[in-house]
């Protein structure tokens, strides 16, 4: 009998994987993002995160007022990715790096908790199936978390 690996001696969840047609090709399994609609819904999810996260006192601030369009883009494109869509992201802007391209903002943990909260609203809004819902909020509570970068808000 051969031990375990580390992951499941820890405990540690797999991986999430798509596999594709080519390193960049289209998904050869059904994937969470084909399930819930594609694009058309992740696009629905994010505008109305965007929407939210733009009256924002405390997230606002971090986004320059000329390039919403781009923020918009980058946070479908990747959730897409993730989820199993189309791989623009990484084809545009190379690894996702999250907690490298999140270090100039503060996140602190309230800000951590107004994103938690556009995003769980936004959730609502897009009305996915309970086991998809289930997936997507249990990974954004995660990724939420392991953004926050300052204890404190600075200025």
């Amino acid at each position: 009998m051969t031990a375990p690996a580390p992951e499941e001696r820890s405990g540690a969840p797999k991986p999430n994987l798509t596999l594709r047609q080519g390193e960049a090709g289209p998904a050869i399994t059904e994937t969470l993002w084909s399930q819930v609609g594609g694009t058309a819904t992740f696009e629905r999810l994010v505008q109305s995160f965007y929407r939210r996260v733009r009256e924002d006192p405390v997230l606002a601030p971090m986004y320059p007022e000329d390039d919403w369009d781009g923020a918009i883009w980058r946070l479908r494109a990747f959730l897409e990715q993730y989820w199993g869509g189309p791989t623009s992201y990484s084809e545009q802007r190379g690894h996702p790096r999250l907690r490298m391209r999140h270090a100039p903002f503060p996140v602190t943990p309230e800000a951590k908790d107004h994103w938690l909260q556009h995003m769980h609203a936004a959730l609502d809004e897009a009305a996915l199936p309970p086991m998809h819902d289930t997936a997507f909020r249990d990974y954004i509570e995660r990724a939420a978390l392991a953004m926050v970068n300052r204890l404190d808000r600075e200025l």
